[in-house]
């Protein structure tokens, strides 16, 4: 078994690293720029950018993988819709190539994927509810999951996930959970939107599906998310909460005072019974996940 990850300087992909440094699987991490986590030595990195089919095909090549787990993506939601070659680039054109490479080589694919395929009327969802992306950036994800779906190569799998939470080291984006942690423990204001709900997922869960699915070459869509849906604002308040924060600090707004550019579903939340019964999966509450934060 020989695991290829791209994203690896992102907080999903450090926290797989991290797994498989524990383990004797073999592992080749990816990322743009130089390595990031100082937890993956550098012999077991290499530079990749995924939009590179020739950088791609010699990477391969030569680490010959049986399983590529793709975690990088453009995420930010409200920057796609103002960059959208660069999210078609990254999050469709690219997922393209590791596809079709994986498919030349029979390689297990696996791709991440979010509850923004979904438009949020009719959550929580299973693997099995019809999508309706409403911004660039799901109909980016939404668009790199059809390639799958509609290829006659069937090695693959999707797994999404919801609003991932975690440290890492040099992270180019932080997360709702150490941001709202770090915000109150410095008694700031904050308002938070209270009528989108979500499953907050800790990646260290998520990792583990991602390594388990690779595992087991268990083949389709899951759903992998933390077990609860809280509206954002609840979210915040269960933070304050574990660490003894002044909920006072805490407003909540609606969503449309934002003036967001990207269009939110407002309610979705997973299903996860599927990935508990094929994969083993058992999420960590918030609480149980907050306990591990510094």
């Amino acid at each position: 078994m020989r695991i290829l990850i791209t994203g690896s300087n992102g907080l999903l992909g450090q926290k797989i690293i991290n797994q498989l440094s524990d383990s004797d699987i073999v592992f080749l991490a990816t990322s743009l720029g130089e390595n990031r986590n100082s937890k993956c030595k550098n012999t077991y990195y290499q530079a990749l950018d995924i939009t590179n089919r020739n950088e791609i095909n010699e990477c391969v090549n030569k680490f010959k993988p049986s399983h590529i787990i793709n975690t990088a993506a453009v995420t930010n939601v409200d920057f796609c819709e103002d960059n959208i070659e660069l999210c078609e680039k990254v999050n469709v054109e690219a997922v393209k190539l590791l596809f079709e490479i994986s498919k030349s080589n029979n390689i297990q694919f696996i791709q991440l994927s979010t509850d923004f395929v979904f438009d949020g009327e009719n959550g929580p969802y299973s693997e099995t509810d019809v999508p309706n992306p409403l911004s660039i950036y799901a109909k980016s994800k939404y668009a790199s999951e059809q390639l799958l779906v509609n290829d006659e190569y069937t090695n693959w799998s999707i797994l999404r996930t919801i609003i991932v939470y975690g440290e890492g080291e040099a992270l180019s984006r932080s997360n709702i959970v150490l941001w709202a942690k770090s915000a109150l423990s410095e008694n700031k204001p904050l308002t938070i939107v209270d009528d989108q709900f979500r499953s907050p997922t800790w990646a260290d869960d998520l990792a583990w599906a991602c390594i388990q699915t690779a595992k087991i070459n268990e083949i389709g869509i899951f759903h992998i998310s933390g077990p609860t849906v809280f509206s954002i604002y609840d979210l915040v308040c269960e933070i304050a909460d574990f660490y003894g924060s002044d909920k006072n600090l805490i407003q909540p707004i609606k969503s449309k005072t934002l003036n967001q550019k990207a269009a939110r579903p407002p309610k979705t939340g997973f299903v996860i019974d599927k990935a508990k019964n094929r994969l083993g999966y058992s999420p960590k509450t918030l609480k149980e996940s907050l306990k591990y934060l510094n």
